[in-house]
């Protein structure tokens, strides 16, 4: 179907951050996509279907879940095509801002040793 990961980020620009910060916008990402396919499909279902798909997800039953979309809404692997591709052109347009907010909350990078040199002392030590 589709795949969250690395290439996922590379597509959108967002390769450049660091591994952690991939993983928190992987996970968003996720939870983003997971809430407007559920409201996309809540709007089609009638009630007594949004109480039976809702008793799947208070049981935490992944597989009941998805073999009930599969009899309910077959179309839904389109749904969540369709909200994939418009939450990757919101992230496309962003994608420049989001890493640069990143950057600005890291850290700076630890400066380089300079390079010893066998005839000098750094000078943080004492001559012998």
């Amino acid at each position: 179907m589709f795949k969250l990961d690395n290439a996922l980020l590379e597509e959108l620009g967002l390769g450049a951050l660091p591994a952690e910060e991939k993983n928190k916008m992987l996970a968003q990402i996720y939870e983003t996509l997971e809430m407007r396919v559920g409201m996309k499909l809540a709007e089609q279902m009638t009630n007594e279907q949004l109480d039976e798909f809702e008793g799947f997800i208070d049981r935490n039953d992944e597989a009941g879940a998805l073999t009930w979309l599969e009899t309910n809404f077959p179309n839904y692997k389109q749904v969540v095509a369709e909200e994939l591709e418009k939450l990757k052109a919101e992230i496309k347009q962003t994608s420049a801002q989001i890493v640069a907010a990143v950057n600005e909350q890291q850290p700076p990078a630890a400066p380089q040793q300079p390079s010893q040199s066998t005839d000098q002392n750094p000078p943080y030590q004492q001559a012998a």
